[in-house]
């Protein structure tokens, strides 16, 4: 997110940058919107689907009259599998790391490079509440974010003076394709009942989280992970 723009009370990110990884669905679309909606000019990542990634950034343009939004494809994400130790493939645990691991830090070392250096901005990463729940069957895609955790937070002490900040967002359960696949409705209910809030987790309460961030408001905010999962993990 590239700071170096004011902006207004209506649209608090008016003027500025964001590149939204992994655009097109779930979380990373939602997210996209609502930056969109707060003032940004928005880069929509994708892999695969471009027609569904042409699309947003065409009713997107549309909704503020002007060309705010493109879609750029990139390959920085990978829909992992969930396994047990004893049945995880050495080429699953690989491909999990290069993903999310390696992909995140190849995503920080650019962004750093990028955002203005004294106008500020912001380096936003996703991880999972799963480093704090530790659930059985996550173990190797739970240690590849706790990876990303412990990366932004040494980022953002490398960032020193540059008034750049670097933070994690930790989402719980979050009502995706993603989250649904392979689920029974017991399943489901069950996670929903383990929260405090009563509820599985939606986009959009995960893409205002990123909003405040990667506003002024949250300029005194940096090197933290912040696990937004309605009480599910504390």
């Amino acid at each position: 997110m590239d700071k170096n723009a004011r902006s207004s009370p209506s649209f608090p990110l008016a003027g500025r940058v964001a590149i939204v990884t992994g655009a097109t669905r779930g979380i990373g679309r939602a997210i996209a919107i609502h930056l969109h909606s707060l003032g940004a000019r928005v880069t929509l990542n994708y892999v695969s689907s471009s027609s569904e990634a042409e699309l947003l950034a065409s009713e997107l343009n549309a909704s503020s009259q002007q060309n705010s939004a493109i879609s750029v494809r990139a390959d920085v994400s990978w829909t992992q599998s969930i396994h047990l130790y004893p049945r995880l493939h050495l080429e699953d645990f690989e491909k999990t790391f290069r993903t999310n691991t390696r992909g995140a830090f190849v995503c920080c070392k650019e962004a750093a490079k990028r955002v203005v250096r004294g106008g500020g901005g912001r380096i936003i990463m996703m991880s999972t509440s799963q480093v704090g729940a530790l659930s059985p069957g996550y173990g190797v895609y739970t240690a590849s974010k706790a990876a990303v955790e412990t990366m932004v937070r040494v980022l953002a002490k490398e960032l020193k003076g540059s008034q750049i900040t670097a933070n994690c967002v930790a989402p719980g359960p979050v009502a995706t394709e993603m989250f649904y696949a392979g689920k029974s409705d017991e399943t489901v209910k069950m996670l929903a009942s383990a929260c405090p809030m009563g509820r599985i987790g939606e986009p959009k309460d995960v893409a205002e989280i990123v909003g405040f961030l990667a506003g002024d408001g949250g300029e005194w905010i940096n090197g933290q992970v912040i696990r937004a999962n309605g009480g599910f993990v504390v």
